[in-house]
């Protein structure tokens, strides 16, 4: 719903703020401002998570995996930007689909005067901008350039252009929960102009979702999940299996650098006994030199 703030946004920032009543060993996120940005039934969902674990439960019990994959996602993407700046492989960073994205705060250190720009309809990004204007003091400085955009109504590369995006610059690209929303044509479009805008050296992570082939419980959960998000104005319109993806990425320009499913995810980040929710999967990418 463009007209209201993300209702996935903010769930998505729920997930991250309750990962911080585990101890620091055992969270897949370290974010300490994302329950800055939730309202007063996400607040109070969380107060009911610290306090009696139920929401967790109930979570589980409905999308089984779906909290820690949402977490193992953000910290996937957690080090790819990372490693990119640590190694002066990204002088700029796109965050598309920003909602309330906090990277630009908690790796504000490393980033040091690295422009950070959070594209997000007006609806999302202004509530963001409103809580950190009233909650200045308790967020990091960030050379963070807040974009507005409709991204059905306008074009990605004129509204970075106006708001001072280097074309060319080697840039990390971050596109996280929002291709299962577009058409298959609105992936590929958007992935095209991605890989027109960085330079040489650019990379981008991001998710993608694709149903499970079987007829197991998980898999019909995996399923009514899908109708749930439908139910919260934000249906799942596009699917693609991991198997098919590295063809997919070629045809549009981009070589796939890794694929990394949720039996991997979960070896590198999870430190109990959660599990993580199958049927999505990661990617990082480069863009192709040169088209055959």
């Amino acid at each position: 719903m463009r007209n209201e703030p993300s209702r996935t946004a903010e769930a998505v920032c729920l997930f991250r703020a309750s990962d911080q009543r585990r101890p620091q060993e055992a969270r897949i996120v370290d974010d300490p401002y994302a329950r800055y940005f939730l309202s007063l039934p996400f607040r109070a969902a969380l107060t009911a998570l610290e306090v009696t674990g139920r929401l967790g439960e109930l979570a589980e019990e409905y999308s089984p995996g779906l909290i820690a994959y949402v977490l193992a996602r953000h910290r996937f993407i957690d080090d790819a930007m990372v490693a990119a700046l640590s190694q002066g492989r990204a002088e700029q960073v796109v965050v598309l689909g920003a909602g309330y994205d906090t990277r630009a705060q908690r790796f504000a250190d490393l980033l040091g005067r690295r422009k950070v720009f959070e594209l997000d309809f007006p609806s999302t990004s202004r509530r963001k901008a409103q809580i950190m204007e009233d909650k200045v003091d308790s967020f990091p400085q960030a050379n963070l350039q807040r974009v507005e955009i409709d991204f059905l109504e306008q074009k990605i590369e004129d509204v970075l252009d106006a708001a001072g995006f280097e074309r060319g610059a080697p840039t990390f690209f971050i596109w996280e929960g929002v291709s299962m929303y577009l058409t298959r044509a609105a992936v590929k479009s958007t992935l095209g102009t991605i890989r027109g805008l960085g330079g040489p050296g650019s990379e981008l992570a991001m998710d993608f979702w694709y149903l499970l082939d079987d007829h197991s419980l998980l898999a019909a959960a995996h399923r009514a999940g899908a109708s749930l998000l439908h139910l919260l104005g934000e249906p799942i319109t596009f699917g693609i299996h991991p198997e098919d993806v590295d063809t997919f990425l070629d045809r549009i320009g981009f070589e796939l650098l890794e694929c990394v499913e949720a039996r991997e995810l979960e070896a590198r980040y999870v430190k109990d006994d959660r599990s993580i929710y199958p049927g999505i999967f990661l990617v990082r990418a480069r863009p192709i030199a040169e088209l055959g």
